[in-house]
C-alpha cells in the first residue's frame, strides 16, 4: 500500500489524521504480516482462557515445540493486555534468530499496542507495511535512473545526494541508504506520513534537471520491500515499456 493511500484511508475512516497511532518500526515481510494479522482475528474469535494462556508461556522456548505451535502461542500471549505476556515475547524476540523472530515482533508490536491502549484507556491505530518505519515516518525504497543511461559523475551523484539530504530534511525526513550503481541511484528514505514521497522525489528530480537534465523523470517507488539492482533494471524495463 502507497503512503497516499495509508494517509487517505486513516482520514476516511476517522475523518481527521489520528492522534494515538504507532508504526511497526521492523523491515518485516508483507506475506508474514498478512498471515500473523488473519491468525490474530482468527484468535479473536474464540473465548480468551488469559489464566491458562499465561500457565503455558513458557513452552515457546522448548526446543521440541513445532514453528506452528509456537506461532500460536505468540498470538494468544499478544491478545492481552498484560505486563507479563509482553515481557514472554519480549524476551523471546531477544533471544530469537531463527525464522520465526519477524511474527514473535508482530505479536510483541501488537501486546505493546494493547497494554497502552488499556493503560490510557484510548485505542491506538497500527500501520505496518513491508519497509517499516521510525517514529511518526514511513520508510520508502525508491530508485532514479540516468536519462541517457549513462553512468552518473561524480558531480551529478554529489548534486543528487545533495538534494535529497536538503528536500527530505525541509520536510521532516531523512536518508538511511543512498547507493549508486552505474546508471542508477537507489535510496531508503524516511518521510512523514502526512507528506507525499512522490512529491519529494518529483522536486528532487527537478532540481537536479535544472543542471542539464540528466535525470529520468519516471522512479521506481515502493514501501514494500528493497529492491536489487537486478530487479530496478527489470522494473526499469517495465516503466520504459508504458
Amino acid at each position: 500500500m502507497e503512503k497516499e493511500d495509508i494517509y487517505q484511508k486513516l482520514m476516511e475512516l476517522f475523518g481527521k489524521m489520528p492522534e494515538n497511532f504507532s508504526i511497526l518500526d521492523e523491515q518485516i515481510d508483507i506475506k508474514i504480516q498478512m498471515n500473523y494479522f488473519e491468525a490474530s482475528k482468527e484468535n479473536k474469535k474464540h473465548k480468551i482462557n488469559k489464566e491458562y494462556i499465561l500457565k503455558n508461556k513458557d513452552k515457546i522456548f522448548e526446543n521440541e515445540l513445532s514453528f506452528e505451535e509456537k506461532k500460536k502461542i505468540l498470538v494468544q500471549l499478544a491478545s492481552l493486555d498484560n505486563v507479563e505476556a509482553f515481557r514472554t515475547i519480549e524476551k523471546y524476540v531477544n533471544q530469537s534468530d531463527d525464522e520465526i523472530r519477524q511474527w514473535a515482533m508482530l505479536a510483541m508490536q501488537e501486546c505493546r499496542i494493547a497494554l497502552e491502549s488499556s493503560l490510557l484507556n484510548e485505542n491506538q491505530v497500527i500501520i505496518s507495511t513491508g519497509l517499516g518505519g521510525k517514529d511518526k515516518k514511513l520508510r520508502y525504497f525508491t530508485a532514479i535512473s540516468s536519462a541517457s543511461n549513462i553512468d552518473f559523475s561524480a558531480l551529478q551523484k554529489k548534486l543528487i545526494r545533495k538534494e535529497f539530504e536538503f528536500v527530505l530534511k525541509n520536510q521532516g525526513g531523512e536518508i538511511e541508504e543512498l547507493k549508486f550503481d552505474g546508471a542508477y541511484a537507489s535510496l531508503l528514505v524516511l518521510v512523514p506520513i502526512s507528506v507525499s514521497v512522490k512529491i519529494v522525489i518529483d522536486s528532487v528530480i527537478s532540481e537536479c534537471n535544472q543542471i542539464g537534465n540528466f535525470i529520468n523523470v519516471k522512479f521506481v517507488l515502493t514501501n514494500v520491500r528493497k529492491y536489487s539492482i537486478e530487479e530496478i533494471k527489470e522494473s526499469w524495463n517495465k516503466i520504459s515499456e508504458k
